[in-house]
């Protein structure tokens, strides 16, 4: 399949003579600049914005959420429970764990094949929480023109109380930030508390210290770096892109040749008298979080966040020129060819997708609320009773992964004659119980070494919770 050219315009190393004549080669990391974000308004950054206090919201409110006496959602590592708001699930389950992952790296796979990197413009915590920094900072320290001049100009007073004001309002968000998702594993009621009268465990303090300062370090001074630098995604993405891929891109033909001109020239009269489009204010730029100017073709560093796009939409429409010179298009729409939506490949994610859904949903749904094994004893063969019966010991482990406490009932078969020493047991919500059982079998129904036998558990009150497991019985053969 034909992939999109993309133009590097990354800084290349240049090889330099040092004071002895010897050939120096620059580092391949760039110094960085530092973006002055400018805001800007508009459907896209309204969207994006409605998605990123969606999201945190979510995020940030989640915890202190209860169903019955318990957080809604609450990954209990000491007692080895994951609830997720009505079920819970046990680390025997680890395998839907993985399954989702799974599930979610396909749907990551079908978005980036169908409209790009929406979900690092949109969705992606890093850009929401540098986002959430930005709208800070910029209510603080002011527009982008006004942020400029105050870190050019020496410090003073005003300056100070700027600048403190913002790295004590980042902080603020980042402990909350560290805080919340904590709170994901400690119930954050107790969490809270514990963090304010100093008795909390010494484990909470240094993951709510830890996910604080890489929260604050991340979205208040790192920002792009993550993301051009840091971030995987931004390095293989261009595998699942095609010329039928929706992304953010510049119309070159309608655009160029760019350059200034007089507000008052028609659109009409801009055309014949050779200018483009673009009126080249770098406005695109300007409102870039990753800095790049979209005018230089498809760069990765493009988190398809659509801020040029409003920014270009804008400038338009003071100019009286036609919106969409920077959209959301494809490559082949750029040059007049059609464009196809449904193609192979986005049909193949979008059907690996729908099935791996399917058949989780039919897991979970269908999941017993039990865990069975039965294993025997291998420190001895057999025994033979006084009433002259051959006897095996086994270990069973039952868990109860239910939210409710279960007497079980406890059946063996296979053999004619076998019976079990216990045919109860009790054991409370999400809890486990180890039970050690004998099996006897009348010695004349012993026809070889072994014998294959099966151990049955059933739930006294819901006769769908049963659960089979197969063993061996060993005995003597009677002659």
């Amino acid at each position: 399949m034909e992939k999109i050219p993309s133009k590097d315009v990354t800084p290349k190393p240049q090889n330099q003579r040092s004071s002895t004549g010897e050939a120096v080669t620059q580092s391949m990391y760039a110094q960085r600049k530092h973006i002055y974000v400018r805001e800007i308004k508009g459907f896209f950054q309204k969207l994006r914005r409605s998605t990123n206090w969606g999201l945190m919201l979510a995020f940030f409110l989640l915890p202190w959420i209860n169903i019955g006496d318990r957080p809604a959602i609450w990954f209990d590592l000491p007692g080895r429970e994951f609830h997720i708001f009505f079920g819970t699930f046990y680390p025997q389950e680890f395998i839907l764990l993985s399954w989702l992952l799974i599930i979610c790296a396909f749907g990551l796979f079908f978005i980036t094949v169908f409209a790009g990197r929406v979900w690092c413009g949109y969705t992606c915590p890093q850009s929401v929480w540098t986002f959430l920094f930005i709208w800070l900072e910029h209510r603080i320290e002011g527009p982008r023109n006004k942020r400029i001049k105050l870190d050019n100009q020496p410090m003073n007073g005003e300056k100070l109380r700027r600048k403190t004001l913002k790295h004590i309002a980042w902080l603020l968000i980042a402990f909350a930030t560290g805080a919340a998702f904590v709170g994901y594993f400690t119930p954050i009621r107790d969490l809270m508390s514990d963090l304010a009268t100093l008795q909390a465990h010494g484990w909470s303090y240094f993951w709510v210290g830890f996910f604080t300062v890489f929260t604050y370090l991340n979205a208040g001074w790192l920002r792009e770096q993550v993301c051009i630098y840091m971030c995987p995604y931004a390095r293989f993405q261009s595998v699942m892109f095609d010329r039928d891929t929706l992304i953010v891109s510049y119309d070159t033909n309608r655009g160029e040749p760019r350059g200034r001109r007089k507000r008052s020239l028609s659109h009409e009269e801009a055309r014949a008298a050779g200018h483009g489009d673009c009126i080249d204010c770098d406005l695109c730029v300007q409102v870039c979080p990753t800095g790049i100017d979209i005018r230089e073709g498809l760069q990765y560093e493009c988190i398809t966040c659509a801020a040029c796009i409003d920014a270009c939409d804008s400038v338009m429409d003071k100019m009286g020129y036609p919106r969409g010179l920077i959209r959301y298009t494809t490559e082949n729409a750029l040059e007049g060819k059609p464009t196809h939506i449904v193609r192979p490949r986005l049909i193949g994610y979008l059907a690996a997708l729908l099935v791996m859904i399917g058949a989780f949903a039919w897991a979970v749904n269908d999941r017993l609320p039990l865990n069975f094994d039965a294993v025997r004893e291998r420190t001895q063969l057999y025994q033979v009773t006084q009433d002259g019966r051959i006897s095996n010991a086994y270990t069973l482990s039952i868990r109860n992964l239910d939210q409710q406490d279960h007497q079980y009932t406890l059946e063996v078969s296979g053999l004619e004659g076998i019976r079990m020493d216990q045919t109860e047991v009790t054991v409370p919500a999400g809890e486990s119980r180890l039970d050690v059982v004998t099996v006897t079998v009348p010695a004349e129904a012993i026809s070889q070494p072994s014998h294959d036998i099966v151990l049955s558990i059933t739930a006294d009150n819901d006769a769908s919770i049963q659960m089979d497991r197969e063993a061996r019985f060993i005995g003597n053969i009677k002659r």
